[in-house]
């Protein structure tokens, strides 16, 4: 096991670089220029082309072949791709071209509250996909399985931004239960630990903080949450299903074992590997930043961060923010990979 980890963990590299290469040269292939997005479309040319110089816009993207051809080798190192990967082995994600802020320090800032809104989801899409799928299951053709999975399947179809904002008119317009957007009230202050608002609101005692963020986060979650929650549900009642009519599920209830026991204990069990590999994904989809959701919300997370940077032509932005979401579904797809092997013993690895 220890040894498929090391070499997993050493195939992310080239993907990694593949990804890096690739929003690389299709940024740089969309209309537009961030000096004249900057400036605006009145600028001169004059300074047009001194803000490209500051930014390194108007060096050669990979090799100047003139240069090199007179045996100029400083030109390999000074195109924009290899000046780029260089700072990336820095861990420097280079500067916002409009805010002139670095990426890294943002990044920090906002990659914590998606962190969190993420994980509310999909811990909210779990716990209620997973017993409904095998409810459903456990009861295939009857009113309980008909009303789950048309349920599952309005959540699967139903617009975020839609019932975002069926959310925020009933619970903060009409109701007033809950706030409309944002993370924190004003005049709420919780200390920066991990800059996951309800943990750190926990660690330190602050019961008013944490009552504020929760209540900011709720319908967020809830909303990104009804998507995953009807797949994972879908997922569960057709994984069980197939367990259900193994052999030694019959064996299991001809030895009298009860209906629970088989159904938890020996059909859950090995039900779980597709269901796994659906939370998963599913994770590492809502981690990778919902922009929709974030939007409606006012939610200051990556998703909405990084399509303010895609339509300002804000290419550190976008390459740092789309690095994060490669490695951030690698590191998935590994750990599902691992959780395989913990939940069926019979998968090895060599």
């Amino acid at each position: 096991m220890t040894r498929y980890i090391i070499r997993r963990i050493i195939s992310v590299i080239p993907t990694l670089i593949g990804v890096t290469f690739v929003i690389f040269m299709f940024q740089r292939l969309i209309p537009g220029d961030p000096a004249i997005a900057m400036l605006g479309e009145h600028a001169t040319d004059e300074s047009i082309e001194r803000i490209r110089e500051q930014l390194g816009l108007n060096r050669p993207l990979f090799l100047d072949r003139d240069a090199l051809a007179d045996g100029d080798m400083n030109a390999f190192f000074d195109s924009q791709y290899i000046n780029y990967m260089g700072r990336l082995s820095r861990l420097d994600l280079g500067d916002s071209i409009h805010r002139r802020i670095p990426v890294l320090e943002t990044l920090k800032l906002r990659f914590p509250a998606t962190v969190e809104l993420s994980l509310l989801s999909i811990i909210i899409a779990v716990m209620i996909g997973v017993p409904v799928g095998i409810l459903s299951a456990s009861r295939r053709n009857s009113l309980i399985d008909s009303v789950s999975m048309v349920a599952s399947l309005v959540g699967v179809s139903m617009p975020i931004f839609w019932l975002g904002l069926m959310e925020i008119m009933l619970f903060a317009v009409i109701l007033k239960w809950l706030p409309a957007g944002a993370r924190l009230s004003t005049g709420f202050e919780i200390e920066g630990i991990t800059n996951l608002y309800l943990i750190d609101s926990l660690i330190t005692g602050n019961w008013a903080g944490f009552k504020d963020s929760l209540s900011h986060i709720i319908m967020p979650a809830v909303a990104l949450a009804t998507i995953p929650m009807g797949i994972i549900a879908r997922m569960t009642r057709s994984s069980m299903l197939d367990v259900l009519q193994e052999d030694y599920i019959r064996t299991a209830r001809a030895k009298g074992l009860g209906g629970r026991l088989v159904l938890y204990r020996h059909a859950l069990k090995n039900a779980a590997l597709p269901v796994v590999t659906i939370i998963g994904l599913q994770a590492g989809t809502l981690l990778a930043g919902a922009v929709l959701t974030e939007t409606i919300f006012s939610w200051p997370g990556i998703g909405r961060w990084v399509y303010d940077a895609i339509l300002g032509r804000d290419y550190p932005i976008v390459q740092g923010g789309t690095l994060l979401i490669a490695l951030i579904f690698v590191g998935v797809n590994l750990i599902v990979d691992i959780l395989y092997a913990m939940l069926d013993p019979r998968i090895r690895y060599k």
